[in-house]
């Protein structure tokens, strides 16, 4: 059976931890300070980590400006050797992170599981069926795949160059949809309504637009005044928004009228909209 030694305990180190364990895999974790952790795990810290003849695949589960400097810890530790694989978890960076473990013989990649593991108890159950993004030399992908299939996540290779481009798609849709769903919770306070009323407001339409998306796809799940071309409506959000938001709903409305299936004379009328109010506005400051 492979072992597996994770760096980093953070949330994703500790999640993918807690899935490779429960799927049968002696797994260590390794940090710089001891830390309670909310899940049963071989736990190390300080310096080098003191498992690295013992495993066979090494997860580098930092932040991405950390890698390099891990990897040439790890590297003048002499412990890694040809026998290990080692990979990191970032999603826009690849292989070359990793070059100062070169001269170690070890293969070397990146593993990506496209999830946002926010709780390591629920880790296991959120990875399956999921995708995780691989590259990197034939032995660092295959033994990360065949750990990653464990653990019921489907496997997708990609180019080094292609990485940052699945990852500015992850962005869209995990961090962006916060930044939206802040937005909205702002303008709903801003309005009056309660803490609670304002959830009560926001969950079902996020879970509505969530499951539109699961079973008909982007282009049929495309609704609101644009898509059906209600221009006054865009006029009166765009005069009812403080600065800050009428930017960004100005950015957004223009791309949804370039994915929206509209006439042109419904296209003209809303960039007409949207033309009008950037000159109310003014330049940017």
């Amino acid at each position: 059976m492979t072992v597996v030694g994770i760096v980093g305990p953070g949330r994703a180190g500790v999640g993918l931890g807690s899935a490779l364990s429960r799927a049968g895999y002696q797994v260590f974790l390794h940090g710089r300070q001891a830390k309670n952790l909310p899940v049963s795990l071989e736990h190390t810290w300080g310096g080098t980590p003191p498992w690295i003849a013992a495993v066979d695949i090494m997860f580098l589960a930092v932040p991405d400006d950390a890698i390099y400097g891990v990897a040439r810890e790890l590297q003048a530790s002499q412990h890694v050797s040809p026998h290990h694989a080692v990979l990191h978890l970032s999603g826009v960076l690849g292989r070359t992170a990793l070059t100062a473990l070169e001269p170690s013989g070890a293969s070397l990649g990146s593993f990506h599981p496209v999830q946002s593991l926010h709780d390591p108890l629920t880790a296991p159950e959120q990875l399956k069926g999921s995708i995780a993004v691989v590259e990197g030399d034939e032995a660092a992908v295959r033994l990360s795949s065949e750990l990653g299939r464990s653990v019921g996540l489907h496997l997708l290779r990609v180019s080094s160059e292609q990485k940052a481009m699945f990852h500015a798609a992850e962005v869209f849709l995990s961090s962006f949809v916060v930044v939206l769903a802040a937005e909205a919770e702002r303008l709903l306070r801003d309005a009056g309504a309660s803490p609670v009323e304002t959830w009560r407001a926001l969950s079902p339409v996020l879970a509505g637009t969530l499951e539109s998306l699961r079973a008909r796809g982007t282009a049929k799940s495309f609704g609101g005044p644009v898509a059906r071309g209600e221009e006054r409506s865009v006029q009166r959000h765009l005069e009812v928004l403080a600065p800050e938001s009428r930017t960004l709903y100005r950015a957004l409305t223009r791309r949804a009228i370039e994915i929206a299936d509209l006439s042109s004379d419904v296209r003209e009328s809303l960039e007409a909209v949207l033309a009008e109010a950037e000159e109310e506005a003014g330049p940017p400051r």
